[in-house]
């Protein structure tokens, strides 16, 4: 989750840094004051890009609740700006956790972002209610190939944000033979070394699929083999962390692991060393999404955010800034023509522009339904018993 050099991971650490200051870690954003000619320009000295359409909201604020450093900052300063619309942001760290808290009720969130597996979840208990197409005239701008996915046909609920995949990721200078599969984490080297994504379907997923089990399996034979086998390797990690996992492996805290698209990207454009290996069982493949709350107070300012996003000259940021797969075709096309630099970073790593065979052979998480509580309980036995 973000630069495509060192100049402007810098940057973006300085700005995150205020914002911390400011805000305590999430909350509303901060914004400059419009320039003396009537552009909107961020502290940065990003010029904000008019809303293309502009929304009619009468909404003054806007309550979302996402994914921890997921987002450029002059795209939440510009849309304060453009709209006059307070935006205030909570984040969490895994879906189970979003999930927990949207559940249990009492939030007042418009918008959440959940990952593809869980949104079936949040359908069957009626925690989201269906978007209004016509007030989002720039999903035009998205790609099809990640529309209308198994989990949401013809996106009634979702459109997508950000996709990506879970692999291996190493230390060149420090780990003389890397892993080329799952099975290689338990090799008894790598323990004490290693840090893990603090994700119970994607750690119990790549387990199962060592055992030549599919990853949704809801097989509780299965899924005890692979209790068994994942305790032996729980210890040998030294580190969880869904927040920030390129962190540990920049400082040289650990050596390799398993990690997300986007952290891996920057984590080697800071330290070249720091490399990618999709594994030969499969990588795990997400993508994740907006979706609206049942009962949002704030749906006119949601739908001019979610418009304002899919605008190519706003998207584009994430690119700059967030480097995972990105499914806006306006996006791409924006940072090619004005960007080629950061374009031409992207389209040629295979992290971000994963080969078509790492595709093909990769793994969807996907909701297990009545077997959700057996993946719950593993990952509460084994990770909580170390």
């Amino acid at each position: 989750m973000r630069t495509t050099n060192l100049f402007k991971l810098l940057a973006l650490l300085v700005m995150v840094s205020m914002v911390l200051s400011a805000c305590g870690g999430g909350g509303s954003t901060t914004s400059s004051e419009p320039s003396a000619d009537g552009q909107k320009v961020t502290s940065t000295g990003f010029v904000c890009p008019e809303p293309n359409p502009r929304i009619d909201v009468t909404s003054k604020e806007l309550n979302i609740f996402v994914w921890t450093e997921y987002f450029p900052q002059d795209m939440l300063d510009c849309f304060e700006m453009v709209y006059g619309i307070k935006l205030n942001r909570d984040e969490y760290s895994s879906n189970e956790e979003m999930y927990a808290k949207i559940s249990a009720g009492g939030t007042s969130y418009d918008l959440v972002q959940p990952t593809d597996y869980i949104v079936n979840l949040m359908i069957r208990q009626d925690l989201l209610q269906e978007l209004d197409h016509s007030k989002l005239p720039n999903m035009g701008n998205l790609d099809p190939n990640w529309m209308n996915k198994e989990f949401d046909p013809d996106n009634k609920y979702t459109i997508p944000y950000l996709a990506g995949t879970d692999a291996i990721v190493y230390n060149a200078d420090t780990v003389k033979e890397p892993p080329q599969s799952w099975a290689d984490l338990w090799k008894p080297e790598y323990a004490g070394r290693m840090i893990f994504l603090d994700d119970s379907r994607v750690v119990i997923g790549m387990t199962l699929l060592t055992l030549g089990y599919d990853p949704n399996t809801t097989d509780p034979a299965q899924l005890d083999e692979a209790k068994a086998k994942l305790a032996q390797l729980i210890p040998n990690v030294k580190v969880f962390d869904s927040d920030s996992p390129k962190t540990a492996l920049i400082a040289g805290d650990v050596d390799l692991g398993i990690t997300w698209t986007g952290e891996a990207f920057i984590a080697h454009q800071e330290k070249p060393s720091i490399s990618y290996v999709y594994p030969k069982e499969g990588a795990i493949l997400w993508q994740d999404n907006w979706a609206m709350l049942k009962g949002a107070s704030h749906a006119d300012a949601a739908y001019a955010w979610m418009n304002y996003l899919l605008q190519g000259d706003v998207f584009w940021l994430t690119i700059r800034d967030f480097p995972y797969i990105n499914p806006n075709t306006a996006a791409l096309e924006y940072a090619k023509a004005n960007q080629p630099d950061i374009y031409k970073a992207y389209f040629e790593s295979p992290v971000t522009n994963p080969p078509a065979e790492a595709i093909k052979n990769g793994h969807g998480i996907k909701d297990v339904g009545d077997a959700t509580p057996l993946y719950d309980a593993i990952w509460v036995e084994v990770k909580g018993s170390n």
